[in-house]
């Protein structure tokens, strides 16, 4: 009987008594005993039914289901005599089953089950009177059980509140704050929630994609128009100090020999805004911390007390605060003092950030209770949205200041708004929403008044700064692109409310031919060549009690539209302009592309400095103005498309760096192991070693040995080896290296920032367009030779460079693609054209897959092991004998630890494992909108560059492979190093 037909008999057998028994012969007594001819019951047990069996042709293919196989039927004949006395107990058996099964009523049984299925509804499970009377006792006993076993189980709720006492103003402010303490929110959270892709990083909830398709618009934004992005993530720390002590202090975090530092003149006068990367005090040229950008507040005329700035990334700021803790003294904290605010306990419980163990439970609402709102003080202040960092507890220190040096520095990460504006036309954007303030009528100015501008207004040398900025402003409006203005430039400057000249419905901001014509085309000229003057980069945003007052007194939306409803013609501005709704900002230029010969100034825009508070009352207007709004993912493609690395994605030995690519290797491996085994991509046989990540310092130490080692002759033999001889030559280099690297000390790898080594860098590689077709001119470069060569790894050994590669054919470099050394027949390629295809690098054999199949088929082999100890020691010699020695020896980790398609820990070497010499690996990858072709960006080995440059040709010099993980396909790729 087929193992179908014994689950299907099993299956139908497994409800009826013990005593029924389908007939297994033709001749049965009445599914009792079988009839033998004899009498009583000992007769019956003489006859094996085994022989019976046999003699009936019809039941040697055991039973089948509703007839006898082969066509044979039951016997229809009646036996010729019957035993009474079994007869009856077997049916006495068969009816006390029957009742028994009829009348019991499990737990996983209802009473339905006794009715017929017409007559089952759904409504009598909650009304027992629709069932009939004969199970209407049963049902009640049955619902009362069920009642008390759920009220042990479950507590009584409290009733919620109704939707209009949540939705009141006090209810949905406390509700706001509330969620904002694991993830704090921007001031355009609700706004972003509606239309974006929510992702929590770096402790806030930012949007990084728009729900709507718009990759190519974006494109055309930055490239045509404008994209609009919040950046009010980045911390601000701000530095207050004498000039001197502070450059004294900040010049042990950077070098000159990377670039502009926080002294160079332009940014040290305030005109311009500087970027630097940052160091550990004196560790200069490792140990960086991150790129930042800073900005300096103008000097003020007979006073050394300078004012700075620096913005940095939110996951540099926990590295870098401590830092300048150090090196400008400033130890000792200054708590804030607690303002005594008579507030509910609920709105007290919200500005508190507290653990989870020693969260105060909040009260328990009483059910029946009334839901009105109660209040034990009527003097007690509504709820207040949260404004800036509310997460942290009032009394957490922000300031930090120094006795010795007399520095003071401030914690100002969310005290300000910072918007981004990406494209040509940001600046047209920019004069249409934004107009410099009215001034004050007399009588405003004679009032004494609690609001900044009417006191500002009354100081005739500071309106007449204003009167000066406001010319620079309507200058800047007549300028055809924001790229033609000098990168960094800063304008101070105070607005009105956009709100008052909100349009009816979105309309594109355009440049506006008529006030380009009217501008002075002599003062348009000095702006784009020297920039904004000195001392119209001042702004009252710097002004902590500015700040202060502008955000506690501005006009909320229900004032505003009330006001609006007074206005004799409808939609028409407000006049006069009220006295809350003048705003000091801080316009910052932002440089686009700055590297390279082409694409220059591309992605150019402003950056927008607010006091915190008015980030909604800027945005709409913004949007109102035709731009476009990007995300996380359009702030990788805008550095994509610069060819700038992207902080933290391209930074790999900043701190920031190592922990992102450990999340980043975290989140692809458990995608990859969420797919079934057989829908996974074998990157074994596809010979990548690391496909969710790049060993940047194991890359580095391989080619420091062969560097030093000399080791290009045998690397040039080693590439013509089969895969088989590699694997096994690679083997046996990583055992020497290892024993090498364990007696030295242990050297970490380094980006090169030195602009000199770069620029020779780029001079060698010979720097070409963007397709790599044509040559562009470059300074003349020192010969390459064995002794160059020499001399420039004597520093740099131990480094990766950045470069750009461009796609000679078709193809889309994708993340973490392998950059390797083409060989000597591989470069002939190109003698047939640019577009010739690559090479293929020979499939390689998975050594751990059979030890995989194996360990699955543990379990069935134990299970059948159990049957026969003859067996069990034969299967348990199999594995062994064909396990393969290599993987014995490469593997120390038990099979338990494998992933499919995976190579496990430690990685042999990342230099030889291919046909092909690796070199580096690929961090951003696509097909770039603006060059019209695939490109790459990554970084690669100095020594391992210096040593293929030497060994290729002129006319071919600079050309290299790129491979994708998923694909045995090289293509061949221009490399290009950008200062």
């Amino acid at each position: 009987m087929s193992a179908a037909k014994v689950k299907m008999r099993g299956k139908k057998m497994r409800n009826q008594p013990a005593s029924v028994q389908y007939p297994s012969s033709s001749t049965q007594n009445g599914g009792d005993t079988p009839v033998t001819g004899g009498g009583g019951d000992d007769d019956s047990s003489k006859v094996h039914p085994s022989t019976e069996r046999t003699n009936n042709p019809h039941q040697l293919g055991g039973w089948v289901r509703g007839h006898q196989k082969d066509r044979g039927g039951y016997a229809m004949e009646m036996p010729k005599y019957i035993t009474a006395g079994a007869f009856a107990r077997a049916r006495a058996t068969e009816v006390g089953a029957m009742l028994k099964a009829v009348t019991k009523t499990t737990g996983s049984c209802h009473v339905f089950g006794a009715l017929p299925k017409h007559m089952r509804r759904r409504a009598m499970s909650h009304n027992t009177n629709r069932l009939p009377r004969r199970l209407r006792d049963v049902a009640n006993r049955m619902r009362e059980k069920s009642l008390q076993a759920g009220s042990k189980k479950k507590k009584e709720q409290a009733k919620s509140k109704s939707r209009k006492a949540r939705r009141r103003h006090g209810n949905l402010l406390l509700e706001f704050n509330r969620r904002q303490r694991k993830n704090k929110w921007l001031e355009t959270h609700i706004w972003h929630a509606k239309r974006f892709h929510m992702v929590k990083k770096w402790g806030y909830s930012l949007g990084d994609r728009p729900t709507y398709k718009c990759y190519r618009p974006c494109y055309r934004a930055m490239s045509s128009h404008c994209l609009l992005q919040d950046l009010s993530y980045y911390c601000c720390m701000e530095l207050q100090g004498e000039e001197d002590k502070l450059l004294a202090s900040l010049s042990q975090l950077t070098s000159k020999e990377a670039g502009p530092t926080f002294a160079a003149a332009l940014s040290l006068s305030g005109q311009r805004q500087g970027s630097v990367v940052v160091y550990r005090a004196g560790q200069y040229p490792s140990q960086p911390l991150g790129p930042v950008t800073f900005l300096w507040r103008p000097r003020t005329q007979g006073s050394t007390h300078r004012q700075l700035w620096i913005w940095a990334h939110p996951t540099i700021k926990k590295d870098l605060l401590p830092e300048l803790q150090t090196v400008c003294q400033c130890c000792e904290a200054v708590v804030p003092p607690v303002v005594a605010v008579v507030t509910p306990p609920e709105v007290v419980s919200t500005l508190e950030l507290e653990p989870k163990s020693e969260k105060i439970p909040e009260a328990k609402q009483v059910t029946g209770a009334k839901r009105k709102q109660t209040c034990k003080d009527d003097s007690g202040s509504p709820a207040k949205k949260i404004l800036g960092d509310g997460t942290r507890s009032p009394t957490t220190p922000v300031t930090w200041k120094s006795n010795s040096t007399g520095i003071v520095i401030n914690d100002l990460t969310m005290e300000i708004v910072r918007y981004r504006l990406i494209g040509p036309q940001s600046h047209s954007v920019l004069a249409e929403t934004l107009e410099a303030a009215t001034d004050c009528n007399e009588m405003n100015k004679s009032q004494p008044s609690s609001l900044w501008w009417p006191e500002h207004c009354k100081d005739e040398g500071k309106m007449n700064l204003h009167r000066q900025q406001a010319d620079v402003y309507h200058i800047m409006k007549g300028i055809y692109s924001t790229g033609e203005l000098p990168s960094g430039t800063v304008l101070g400057l105070t607005v009105d409310d956009p709100r008052l000249t909100l349009p009816t419905k979105k309309v594109k901001a355009l440049p506006c031919v008529k006030q380009a014509q009217e501008v002075d085309e002599e003062k348009r000229r000095e702006l784009m060549l020297r920039g904004v003057p000195e001392h119209c980069c001042q702004s009252y945003l710097w002004e902590q009690s500015v700040r202060d007052n502008v955000t506690d007194n501005k006009i909320s939306e229900q004032d505003l539209n009330r006001m609006r409803s007074e206005v004799l013609v409808p939609g028409s501005r407000l006049s006069p302009t009220p006295l809350q709704g003048r705003v000091p900002i801080l316009l910052v230029h932002q440089p686009g592309k700055q590297v390279g010969h082409e694409m220059s100034s591309w992605g150019a825009g402003w950056d927008l400095l607010l006091p915190k508070g008015w980030g909604m009352a800027f945005w709409v207007p913004l949007v109102y103005r035709g731009v476009r709004i990007g995300g996380l993912n359009m702030s990788l493609k805008h550095a994509q498309n610069k060819g700038a690395p992207h902080f933290p994605h391209d930074y790999p030995d900043c701190p920031a760096g190592v922990r992102f690519q450990e999340e980043q290797e975290a989140e692809f491996l458990h995608k990859f192991k969420r797919r079934p085994p057989a829908k996974r991509t074998n990157y074994i046989k596809h010979g990548c070693l690391a496909p969710f990540r790049c060993p940047w310092q194991q890359l580095a130490e391989e080619w420091e040995l062969i560097s030093r080692e000399g080791g290009e002759e045998r690397r040039g033999d080693r590439q013509t080896q089969t895969t088989t001889e590699a694997d096994t030559v690679m083997e046996e280099e990583m055992t020497s290296q290892r024993d090498i690297c364990a007696t030295k000390p242990q050297s970490c790898v380094t980006v090169l920032r030195n602009r000199k080594s770069l620029r020779l860098l780029s001079g060698w590689c010979r720097p070409t367009t963007s397709k790599g077709q044509k040559l562009c001119r470059a300074g003349e470069a020192p010969a390459l030779d064995r002794s160059a060569v020499t001399s420039f790894l004597t520093t740099h050994v131990m480094s990766l460079v950045w470069v750009r590669l461009s796609l000679l054919s078709k193809g889309k470099p994708e993340l973490h693609a392998m950059v390797c050394v083409p060989t000597a027949e591989d470069l002939q390629l190109l003698n047939k054209g640019l577009g010739s295809s690559g090479p293929q690098e020979p499939p390689h054999r998975d050594h751990f897959k059979s030890r995989i199949k194996r360990r699955k088929k543990g379990p069935k082999k134990a299970a059948t092991s159990s049957l026969s100890s003859k067996t069990e020691g034969k299967e348990s010699e199999l594995p062994a004998a064909c396990e393969p020695d290599c993987t014995t020896s490469q593997d120390p980790k038990s099979s338990s630890d494998l992933i499919f398609g995976l190579w496990p820990d430690p990685l042999p070497s990342v230099t030889s494992h291919c046909s092909r010499v690796t070199l580096g690996w690929v961090t951003q990858g696509d097909f770039s909108l603006s060059a019209g072709c695939g490109e790459a960006l990554g970084f690669v080995s100095v020594a391992g560059l210096l040593n293929t440059l030497v060994n290729q040709p002129m006319e071919h010099r600079g050309m290299l492979l790129l491979r994708n993980p998923t694909s045995l396909h090289y293509r061949f790729v221009k490399i290009n190093i950008e200062v």
